[in-house]
């Protein structure tokens, strides 16, 4: 047995089925303790003795992983969780967003971090942020600074290099994980797929696919081994954040999109349709990647190169409709409003792309599914009065009501509807996005003939 400790926040698939899997797999930790608010969950585990049960979708079955020795305690209510704080040498928090890591009260996870710390016996400890933002970690890194400074200056205060807090040095770790993952709720579901639950006494289990190559920041500490070794350092994670933003995110929602339009369940259904399947590939290859090699070449990264991101692009589709991981189409196409905002996914590739000199034709699909999905629920989503053709609430299952839509929009209503939506008055570059998008229609309405 090692002599780390780790420490998790969350627990959900991507902490339970990747962090905590990890560290109890390559057995060089001595303690490996979660923090969760689900009184249930905390309650199951420990009466299972510690074990918990992972489903590991590969490409041809589902596998059940055992877990064993792993603390669970409920951080408003256990004391417990400050002890392996103060013993931590790896800490990851996978919470929803990073709004979670801090707020007033004092079992806020910064404020978690920061005791931990003052009450350090580790000599280092390294952060693992594995929240979906770019700068997850240093926007925890700051939360815990202003928690250890109390009228003095703190330690923590510039990104990604390795501090010193007393007699501890730490370092806050931002991550790129492409691993996909689900909570599967539907007892039948789990009973049909014959899927492990997380614990006796839970109707829910978690679900991962086996791919594994986590990139992370580099760690800089001196003489400072992590424990889990199987995550792949970058000096710079920003170029590898924008592809899988730019790629495995946007090209996901793009085919959760189309796929909802087109009434499929499951994103495996998608595979079988060769005229999305064409359109989502060379969204992916030609706009994508074809922007991002031009931007990142010169770094000599096997990714950035035409070869490189080819696979990246043909192994992500591949996995994206895995029949033994089963995503739901739903879960690709939720949060559309999020999806569809000006720097995110769909439009920041498309604008990624304009700006390598390359027309974001296929791209453009996926965001006018994205804004046909808007239209299907106008009311809901708080769209201008009169911007939106008439729809009903059968919209995004009806393909002949979706073209008829598509076809009655007028270019001037989808600049107000996205003017809304990105809470910002349509430049001439942002003109350029709404121009594509609209001559996207006649591309997705051909997609969407049954």
């Amino acid at each position: 047995m090692g002599e780390h400790v780790f420490v998790g926040f969350g627990f959900g698939p991507i902490q339970a089925g990747l962090f905590a899997k990890e560290a109890f797999e390559c057995g060089n930790f001595r303690r490996i303790v979660i923090a969760e608010i689900d009184q249930k969950l905390v309650d199951a585990v420990r009466a299972n003795h510690g074990t918990y049960y992972v489903n590991v979708a590969r490409r041809d079955c589902v596998d059940t992983v055992r877990i064993d020795n792993v603390e669970l305690f409920n951080p408003t209510r256990d004391a417990e969780i400050h002890g392996a704080l103060a013993e931590a040498t790896e800490i990851a928090t996978c919470l929803p967003s990073v709004n979670f890591f801090d707020s007033d009260k004092p079992d806020s996870v910064a404020a978690l971090i920061a005791e931990g710390l003052r009450a350090t016996k580790s000599d280092a400890t390294i952060v693992y942020a594995a929240e979906n933002n770019n700068h997850a970690a240093e926007i925890l890194e700051k939360a815990v600074a202003k928690r250890l400074s109390v009228g003095r200056a703190s330690p923590l205060a510039d990104g990604s290099r390795a501090k010193t807090h007393g007699a501890q040095r730490i370092q806050f770790l931002n991550t790129v994980i492409g691993k996909m993952s689900q909570v599967v709720t539907d007892p039948a579901e789990i009973a049909e797929r014959g899927l492990a639950p997380i614990a006796p006494g839970i109707d829910r289990a978690f679900l991962v696919e086996e791919f594994n190559r986590i990139l992370v920041t580099k760690t800089t500490i001196p003489g400072f081994t992590p424990g889990i070794r199987v995550f792949i350092e970058k000096d710079d994670l920003l170029p590898f954040e924008e592809a899988k933003l730019y790629g495995h995110n946007a090209i996901h929602a793009m085919l959760g999109f189309v796929g909802t339009l087109k009434g499929y369940a499951k994103m495996t259904e998608l595979s079988g349709d060769e005229a999305v399947m064409r359109v989502a590939r060379d969204a992916f290859i030609r706009e994508s990647g074809g922007a991002l090699i031009r931007k990142y070449a010169t770094l000599g990264d096997d990714l950035f190169t035409e070869a490189g991101y080819r696979h990246f692009a043909d192994d992500l589709l591949e996995r994206m409709t895995n029949p033994y991981l089963a995503d739901s189409v739903a879960r690709a196409s939720r949060d559309v409003v999020r999806k569809l905002g000006v720097h995110d996914r769909i439009f920041g590739t498309m604008a990624l792309a304009l700006e390598q000199g390359i027309e974001p034709k296929h791209m453009a699909i996926g965001a006018m599914a994205g804004v046909a999905l808007l239209l299907a629920n106008a009311t809901e989503h708080g769209l201008p009065v009169g911007c939106a053709p008439h729809t009903s609430s059968s919209s995004s299952s009806d393909e002949r009501c979706v073209i008829r839509t598509l076809q009655e929009l007028r270019k001037d209503n989808l600049a107000q509807i996205l003017a809304k939506l990105w809470q910002t008055p349509i430049s001439p570059a942002l003109q350029r996005l709404v121009g594509h998008a609209y001559a996207a229609r006649g591309l997705l309405g051909e997609l969407l003939v049954p």
